[in-house]
Formats: C-alpha cells, sequence, structure tokens
C-alpha cells in the first residue's frame, strides 16, 4: 500500500482521538514466541492460567485472525497531571493505578475509538479487521515494540519517548498489506530506576517480570489470600502500582492526556481507606461503575483495602475493620484479622518510642 494511503490512516486515527501509531506483520515473531514460553516455564504468570492455556495462539496473530496481513497499533495519551505516587506519603489515604482512576473504562474508550477507525478503514479500502482492546489472547506489548510505538523497557512495560510509560494501547488487525514501520531502539541505557523503585523487588533480571510478587498481579488478578510478607510491602497501594512507570525518566516528555474520558476521577485520586473499607456490594458496583476495578469484585477490592490498612499504622481505624473480621467472604474476614494485628504491633512500637 502507498505512503499516501499509510498518511491516510494515520490522520484518521489521529481524527477519532489516537496519539501514537504504527504498524507491523501479523506474521508469528520467534522473539516473542520465546520470551512467552520462558515466562511460564519460570512460572512467573502466577495463576493467570489462560496465559499458559493460549500460549500458541497468543503467540502468533493469525491464529487469532487467518487472513490479517498487517496490524495497525495505536497509543492513547494518559498521562496524569499530578504525582501519581503522592498519595503514598498519606498511608490513610488508597493509592489507585492510574489507568484505573479515569473518568470512564479505557477499554470501553480505546475500544469504541478502535471501532470508529476501523469503520472508516473499511468503507474506504474494503478491508476486514477485527480489533482489540486487551480483550483476546494477544501480545500487545511486544506487537507495539515490534511496531514502533516504543520499547518495551527493563520493567517490561512499553515506553514511549513522547508519551513515557503513559499509554493505552489497541490494534486493528487487517487483511491490508501494509508496509510495516521500524522497530524502536531501546533507550533504557544503564538506567535501573524501574527495577529499584519496585516495593516487592517483582524483577528477577531486568527485562523480567515475576508476576507473583507484582502489587498489579496482587491485587488485581490474584483471587486468594497473598504472603504477608508480600503485604507488609505493599504500603497503601489498593489497586495496582505505578511505581515502575512513574519514575522512568523518559516521562520527562510527556505531557497531561488531553481526553476528559481518560482524566483521573478526582475523588478516586486519594480516597480514605476508612470509607472504602466499609463498601457493600453495592455500593461498591455503584462507586466503581466506570472503572476496571468492579471486575475484581468487591471482596478482592476490600481485601486490598485492608492491607493498606494494615500497613497505616492508623489505630485509629481497628472498630470499622473489626466489624469484617466477621465478613461473609472468608478472604475478607482473614485479612482484616492480619490487619488488626499489625496495627497493633503499629502501636506497641509506639509507645515504646
Amino acid at each position: 500500500m502507498s505512503a499516501k494511503n499509510k498518511s491516510l490512516i494515520r490522520n484518521i486515527a489521529i481524527e477519532e482521538g489516537f496519539d501514537a501509531i504504527a504498524i507491523t506483520s501479523a506474521k508469528p515473531n520467534l522473539k516473542d514466541f520465546e520470551g512467552l514460553s520462558k515466562f511460564i516455564k519460570k512460572k512467573h504468570h502466577g495463576d493467570m492460567a489462560w496465559i499458559a492455556e493460549s500460549h500458541q495462539k497468543r503467540s502468533n496473530p493469525q491464529k487469532i485472525m487467518k487472513t490479517a496481513k498487517s496490524i495497525i497499533t495505536f497509543g492513547a495519551n494518559y498521562s496524569p497531571r499530578i504525582d501519581p505516587l503522592g498519595s503514598l506519603k498519606h498511608p490513610s489515604y488508597g493509592t489507585i493505578s492510574s489507568y484505573a482512576k479515569t473518568s470512564k473504562d479505557y477499554h470501553d474508550v480505546v475500544k469504541k475509538a478502535l471501532k470508529r477507525v476501523g469503520r472508516r478503514l473499511v468503507l474506504k479500502f474494503d478491508t476486514d479487521i477485527k480489533v482489540f482492546v486487551d480483550t483476546a489472547p494477544i501480545m500487545e506489548k511486544p506487537l507495539a515494540a515490534r511496531a514502533g510505538l516504543g520499547w518495551q523497557g527493563k520493567h517490561t512495560n512499553l515506553v514511549s519517548k513522547k508519551f513515557g510509560s503513559w499509554l493505552f494501547l489497541g490494534e486493528i488487525f487487517t487483511t491490508l498489506m501494509l508496509e510495516p514501520d521500524l522497530p524502536e531502539p531501546d533507550h533504557c541505557g544503564s538506567c535501573n530506576a524501574c527495577i529499584k523503585a519496585c516495593p516487592t523487588h517483582a524483577f528477577p533480571n531486568p527485562y523480567e517480570l515475576d508476576s507473583k510478587k507484582c502489587i498489579s498481579y496482587l491485587t488485581v488478578e490474584h483471587k486468594g489470600d497473598i504472603d504477608p510478607k508480600l503485604m507488609t510491602l505493599m504500603g497503601n497501594r489498593i489497586y495496582g502500582c505505578d511505581d515502575c512507570l512513574a519514575v522512568c525518566p523518559w516521562n520527562k516528555f510527556s505531557t497531561p492526556t488531553l481526553s476528559t474520558d481518560l482524566e483521573p476521577r478526582l475523588e478516586l485520586c486519594m480516597p480514605e481507606l476508612k470509607d472504602l473499607a466499609q463498601l457493600n456490594e453495592f455500593d461498591f458496583r455503584k462507586v466503581f461503575s466506570k472503572s476496571p476495578i468492579k471486575r475484581t469484585g468487591r471482596d478482592r477490592f476490600i481485601r486490598n483495602v485492608l492491607i493498606g490498612i494494615g500497613n497505616s499504622k492508623d489505630y485509629s481505624l481497628v472498630p470499622i475493620i473489626d466489624v469484617l473480621t466477621n465478613d461473609k467472604s472468608p478472604l475478607v474476614a482473614k485479612t482484616a484479622k492480619w490487619a488488626i494485628i499489625q496495627l497493633q504491633k503499629a502501636k506497641k512500637l509506639a509507645s515504646r518510642g
């Protein structure tokens, strides 16, 4: 396809709200397959069994869409206006990852934009397409890196020279034969800021993540009890973790998102843990109706909040969480008991000091 038509596709993407676009081939990539195989072999995927189960499909885009010739990768800037780590200094308040604080669930925002782009491509080029936003067994970050949206940093996330660590990703698989863009070289150099910033030491080596120790995995994907040693390192991070993303030096080139849909909800920037701990199922679903947090469910979220409270050293919260020691959810009840013990220990230490 001509450079003129590629330019047209880029213009359509920008018009529909995307900040970055790059193209790669739909053919399978051996490097992606080997990287995923190593990740699974080391059991770094934890209890995310679907990653291992979809291994073959995940590393070969044409198993997702047999007729695909090209993959158009898209990036939507969600760079926050406020310091995503600022709330860590206030242990009685919760810290929620920037991606989950947006005014609307980014899955919905990005997918709607992709569908708008897709409809225009179909009309213009008479092509078959499929659109994806974290909704299929696709290796989004390797695809985006191969296309040139950025490179996978030492924290394994995508880094952009223009947008730093703050890009939501989406893809359109198409039967169009498009000339691939060049991959972006790795610009991490000798920097290890992201590795050093990890509270739970989840990076055994640069470019290698052990999900079982990652706070994002523990608070979002992990369904059961969390190792007490890890809980004490989680601080007040109650949903996701931005530490390795936020310290990346390339963020200095990013600018705050212009999308009102992707700006943070103020009530989620520094929510009080005592208020969150009292959410019942109905209130939880109401508060997080437009957030990906809703999919985690009330019980797991309250587990996370209780861990934050246990690390807060705020003994005044004991009466609130004492009620939760009898919660109908065994997960919540057990974590509440742990939190009370932690606060009692903190009170004793404070009295000695």
